[in-house]
């Protein structure tokens, strides 16, 4: 063998042997001593394995040192003085219960819970830490009322078994079970308990007890002598630590009630009935809110948490409402049931009527309706359709058809005077009755149909003989017009005449006298200008005498006619006749110099 293997071997055995020493001594020796050492997330669950004691028939923690389980436990650090012979230590880890979670309890020894309970009392035990206060202060065994919150917990699961969500389903529970109560905006928790007293004769639900928190605090509704079953507390919207062994909650939409609306209550629980309607009111009673019965004070549009298991609330419109007795339907459906009244007249024909009923029912009588029938429906059903129904059916024998149809408003306004005057007797008030579509009998029609042709035709043909007398008038008038155009125009070419023969006569005159009186202005000259002349001549002959005076004269009218004494061309004879061609030269020349002054 290698001296260095030797050697290695040499000092490795005492390390091994002090190894197991120091283990031997950490381990073993503290059991042998009796030290127990519990760490900080274990809490230490102690048995004892004999004692000068048994336990007493029925118990299986011990509280006097007697053998068996002990109902103290061991926190952390050292402990002495367990011999392991004597006692056996079991080191179990804490009870851990989530945040938003609960935890349920059961407990394994304890006191037998009364016959009438399914649920232990809640006792003082530092929320079940410390089983000996546990016991001795009457604990019973069993599921518990009381229930563990979010955090930690150092529990004897000797005698306590905790069921947290990671367990429920190994205890038959849907972990969602064991989550903390959340209750949703908008809506209201309907609270069934499911331990308490019995609820009392004649009641639906337990009525409200105080000074639980909302039923967090199980033990203080079981002494404030709460009833199992359906409670009329409610729970709001919020998050609340319940025990789901003791309480069940369903969760319910809050009672909307929308603008034009109120609604009615009518609870089945509360104090006693005390109808607050008066003595004029005799067909219903009204109680105040909190009361049993129909509350007189209605719910006016908003939401309101109600706990709808044991309450009714009647939604009446306060708005005008439209009812058809035709085969339309309005939104609200109230008269989905209504169909065309058959009535029969006084001349035996029946025939169908469309009607329409508007009605109004106010926000403070909405009580009063409710109370004397019980819904808006029933109004409708059994107040409305018999008074409108009956009334037009027993009309209607003391008219005509044709009264209905040729008097369709004065029908209507008796109707809505009738009716109105009823529906008043039910706190309800009639706005309107209007008379829709008359559907009379097909072979009256007919007959009404041709009767009201022949009547038209002849109203027809007496409008048209009444025209024709009419265009005859106009043609005989449009004539007279058309020949009193040519008279007057006749009349006026007479005067025109008239006054054309005047003014010639008057021209004519005129004429006449112009004529006269420039003939005798023309003689009147003709005589002044002989005598002139005349004048003259015998002064010119006295001065010329006769001979020198004449010859004067006649030069005097030769110039005065510009009669050529001497020719404009001179012709005169020799050989071969030249003077006749000078005398053609000369006029040519003549008559170029005359075209050249023209020009000029």
């Amino acid at each position: 063998m290698n001296p260095n293997m030797m050697l290695a071997m040499a000092v490795s055995v005492p390390l091994i042997i002090t190894a197991c020493v120091l283990f031997a001594l950490l381990f073993f020796v503290p059991q042998f001593l009796g030290i127990v050492l519990i760490r900080e997330m274990q809490v230490g669950i102690i048995v004892k394995k004999f004692a000068s004691q048994n336990l007493p028939p029925g118990r299986l923690v011990a509280l006097g040192g007697e053998s068996g389980y002990q109902a103290d436990t061991l926190p952390p650090g050292l402990h002495f003085g367990y011999w392991p012979w004597q006692f056996r230590i079991f080191k179990m880890p804490v009870t851990i219960v989530p945040q938003g979670e609960i935890a349920l309890v059961v407990a394994a020894d304890g006191a037998a819970m009364p016959p009438q309970r399914i649920l232990a009392k809640i006792v003082d035990s530092d929320n079940f830490q410390d089983a000996r206060k546990f016991l001795v202060n009457g604990g019973e065994k069993g599921r518990q009322l009381g229930i563990l919150t979010g955090g930690t917990y150092r529990i004897n699961t000797a005698i306590f078994a905790v069921i947290t969500s990671t367990e429920a389903q190994h205890h038959g529970m849907h972990p969602a079970a064991l989550r903390i109560t959340r209750v949703e905006p908008d809506q209201v928790g309907i609270v069934t308990t499911l331990d308490g007293a019995p609820i009392l004769a004649g009641e639906i639900a337990g009525t409200t007890v105080h000074g639980h928190d909302n039923f967090q605090n199980a033990q203080a509704f079981i002494d404030g002598q709460g009833s199992r079953g359906l409670q009329e507390q409610i729970l709001l919207s919020g998050t609340w630590n319940l025990n789901p062994w003791f309480v069940q909650v369903e969760q319910v939409p809050m009672v909307e009630i929308p603008i034009g609306y109120v609604g009615v209550v009518i609870s089945f629980v509360g104090m006693a009935h005390l109808d607050v309607s008066g003595v004029d009111f005799k067909h219903g009673d009204l109680v105040n809110q909190g009361h049993k019965g129909v509350w007189v004070t209605p719910l006016y549009p908003g939401k309101h948490p109600l706990n709808t298991r044991i309450m009714k609330v009647e939604r009446v419109p306060t708005t005008n409402i439209v009812l058809n007795w035709a085969t339309r339907t309005e939104s609200h459906n109230f008269d989905s049931k209504l169909q065309s009244i058959t009535v029969r007249s006084r001349d035996g024909f029946g025939f169908n009527l469309d009607v329409s009923q508007i009605i109004h029912v106010g926000a403070l009588d909405a009580p009063k309706v409710i109370s004397r029938v019980g819904s808006m429906q029933n109004l409708v059903d059994h107040v409305l359709q018999p008074i409108v129904g009956n009334y037009f059916r027993n009309s209607a024998q003391n008219y005509t058809v044709l009264d209905f149809l040729s008097a369709r408003s004065e029908r209507q306004k008796e109707a809505a005077e009738h009716i109105g005057r009823a529906l008043g007797c039910y706190d309800v008030q009639a706005i309107d009755t209007l008379i829709g579509d008359i559907n009379p009998p097909k072979e009256l029609m007919e007959t009404q149909t041709a009767r009201k042709i022949a009547e038209e035709q002849q109203r027809t043909y007496a409008v048209q003989e009444a025209a024709q007398k009419q265009r005859k008038q106009l043609v005989r008038e449009t004539a007279v017009a058309d020949i009193q155009q040519q008279v007057v125009s006749a009349e006026q070419g007479v005067s025109i005449s008239e006054l054309q023969a005047n003014a010639s006569v008057k021209k004519a005159i005129g004429d006449a006298e112009a004529i006269r009186l420039k003939a005798l202005g023309e003689a009147e000259g003709i005589r002044a200008t002989g005598n002139a002349k005349a004048e003259a001549y015998r002064a010119g002959v006295e001065a010329l005498g006769m001979q020198g005076y004449t010859l004067t004269q006649l030069m005097q009218i030769v110039g005065d006619s510009k009669v050529r004494i001497v020719p404009d061309v001179a012709v005169n004879g020799g050989n071969g006749n030249p003077g006749m061609v000078d005398g053609l030269l000369g006029l040519m020349l003549k008559n170029q110099t005359g075209a050249e002054t023209k020009a000029a």
